[in-house]
């Protein structure tokens, strides 16, 4: 096994977390802890980066020591993780009733099942950018609902506005992390029921119209349903989210990006990533869906990985459209 488990606090793995960890609650649990090597190079910000969503995250903070914290509520409950670098070793540490389900699933988490050698560059844009990026990794967390969730409140609104909505809904309706997270003011998104009993009202606070909410309120009702999605291949869990009136291709791509690790799940349906492909590969920033799923036809199998590349490599062209104005619940 490539990783080990600690049955014990290990405040060596940790040496500056200490100070942290001793500052919680009295009689607060210990921490579990583990230990994991990657077996090539790294880059926690690009593997985890996209877990966040917007820089005040309830559910995903990075400290300034370069320690990632994330909470978030697992098959058998809420669970906080922390994760550093420690020369060329990871050092995780977990709390809660989900620590070691968080921990067994570190390396996956952190691209263990991903394989960036499957991606043969086609343009020389990629191949430098994949140079240049030896540490990308593509995530799978495993779990489904945390990733639909903030996806379908970013339908068809600015991002800083459904920034906004999940921050409300998760500190309104979740529950603080366990651990020694009161500082970082983590919470953990509320479970399938929690979501269902939200009042119409406090959906109209977080300023989330009906269609949106609606969705939501369809998927975790069926929410053990969902989550299988997070072990099938990419078009039967495609198939799986897209049975659910209000999610479609965009949001089902959004999340099994995360959820699945899936490497193929390119994103149609953006307003901007068309144009951001199109103009990365053949001078066009006019591209549309069709012609952009045309452009990435060389990476089937990896077309998510060629975006994300695409993404990363600074080619990105200034937005000619007017900037979507945020909308009010109020006046619709």
């Amino acid at each position: 096994m490539a990783g080990r488990f600690a049955p014990r606090t290990t405040r060596a793995a940790l040496p500056h977390q200490a100070a942290a960890d001793r500052a919680a609650a009295p009689g607060a649990e210990a921490p579990r802890t583990r230990e994991w090597t990657p077996p090539a190079p790294l880059d926690l910000r690009l593997v985890l980066g996209p877990l966040r969503r917007g820089p005040a995250d309830p559910t995903f903070r990075m400290v300034g020591d370069g320690t990632f914290w994330r909470a978030t509520r697992t098959p058998v409950g809420p669970g906080t993780l922390r994760i550093a670098r420690h020369g060329d070793r990871i050092a995780a540490a977990a709390w809660g009733p989900g620590a070691d389900w968080l921990l067994e699933g570190l390396p996956a988490l952190l691209g263990a099942e991903d394989d960036p050698e499957a991606f043969v560059p086609r343009h020389r844009l990629l191949a430098l950018t994949r140079h240049r990026r030896p540490g990308l990794r593509l995530l799978r967390t495993g779990l489904v609902l945390e990733s639909l969730i903030p996806s379908i409140l970013e339908q068809k609104v600015t991002t800083d506005e459904a920034y906004r909505a999940w921050r409300h809904l998760v500190r309104r309706f979740g529950t603080p992390a366990p651990g020694p997270t009161a500082d970082l003011g983590l919470h953990v998104m509320p479970d399938p029921r929690g979501w269902a009993m939200i009042p119409s009202w406090e959906w109209h606070k977080a300023n989330v119209d009906a269609k949106r909410s609606s969705t939501i309120l369809r998927a975790v009702r069926v929410a053990r349903r969902l989550e299988e999605a997070a072990t099938m291949p990419l078009p039967e869990a495609q198939t799986r989210l897209q049975l659910i009136p209000g999610i479609g291709p965009w949001t089902s791509a959004e999340t099994l990006q995360r959820s699945n690790g899936a490497a193929d799940a390119v994103t149609v349906g953006d307003l901007h990533l068309p144009g951001i492909v199109g103009h990365a590969l053949a001078d066009n920033r006019d591209a549309d869906d069709e012609e952009m799923l045309s452009l990435l036809t060389p990476y089937e199998g990896q077309r998510h990985r060629a975006t994300r590349l695409i993404l990363l490599s600074g080619r990105i062209p200034a937005r000619r459209a007017p900037r979507m104005q945020p909308g009010n619940v109020a006046n619709l």
